[in-house]
């Protein structure tokens, strides 16, 4: 109980940390004054649209991720005693790799200065890393990770929705199935602490929750969706069994 408690302080805080990492992308939207005034403000033209201030700072967060994550897949792939474990330390290092490059042929099209080292917290987590060992470590290995992840996902999604530039989008696209896909790995380990990650979420959220009510018993069965008529659909789902993810996608253009 006293090591299940301890995990669940650490991943509280580790969420804590990264959500006050993310705020200032995030307070973008609260600015004052008209939407369009909101949406122009920082933004640059570029032959690609418009690059706004949460696009570039998207750019380093991709940067600063790969300076990480690729060391930390590299150290998972050396010392971990699981093959879990070092398969979802392959899969940084693989992902990151190729994200690092697209990330810095779009800064360099785009004239956004990436930096070369991980921030001061990255490196700190690095250095929790390599001081862990056994257990401990494929713990805070999974953790950790996968709380950047989760973090890094939801900021993801809003720049692929928002974004005005071309070149920013198709990397929005290009992270967000890294990103699925380090997750889905590294929840394969078995040691994500997921009653942490959604208590430390909780801690940090600004308002209630809303949604169906709680269940009270067995609910009727919904009625199937779908067109109506002869309609006959010629797209299919993505292949692959459920969880798996499919990072297939053409070469980045440099």
């Amino acid at each position: 109980m006293r090591h299940i408690n301890g995990t669940a302080l650490i991943i509280a805080a580790l969420v804590v940390t990264v959500g006050a990492l993310a705020f200032p992308v995030w307070s973008y939207a609260d600015r004052s004054g008209t939407g369009e005034a909101n949406l122009n403000a920082g933004s640059v033209p570029t032959r690609w649209g418009p690059l706004s201030a949460t696009d570039r700072d998207f750019l380093v967060r991709v940067r600063l991720a790969g300076l990480w994550e690729i060391p930390a897949g590299q150290q998972a792939v050396e010392r971990a005693p699981t093959k879990a474990v070092k398969e979802a330390g392959d899969h940084l290092i693989v992902g990151h790799t190729d994200l690092d490059q697209r990330v810095r042929g779009v800064a360099a099209q785009l004239n956004v200065e990436l930096p070369n080292q991980p921030n001061e917290q990255q490196q700190g987590w690095l250095k929790e890393l390599t001081a862990a060992s056994g257990e401990t470590y494929q713990r805070k290995f999974a953790n950790l990770l996968r709380v950047a992840h989760g973090k890094v996902f939801a900021l993801i999604a809003q720049v692929r929705d928002s974004t005005r530039n071309s070149l920013v989008r198709q990397l929005a696209s290009d992270a967000n199935q890294t990103v699925l896909d380090h997750i889905t790995m590294l929840e394969g380990t078995g040691l994500v602490d997921f009653d942490a990650i959604a208590g430390g979420n909780a801690a940090t959220a600004t308002a209630s929750p809303t949604g169906p009510p709680a269940p009270g018993g067995t609910p009727p069965e919904p009625a199937p969706a779908g067109p109506s008529g002869d309609v006959s659909g010629t797209s299919r789902p993505s292949p692959g069994a459920p969880g798996t993810v499919n990072t297939d996608r053409p070469e980045p253009q440099m």
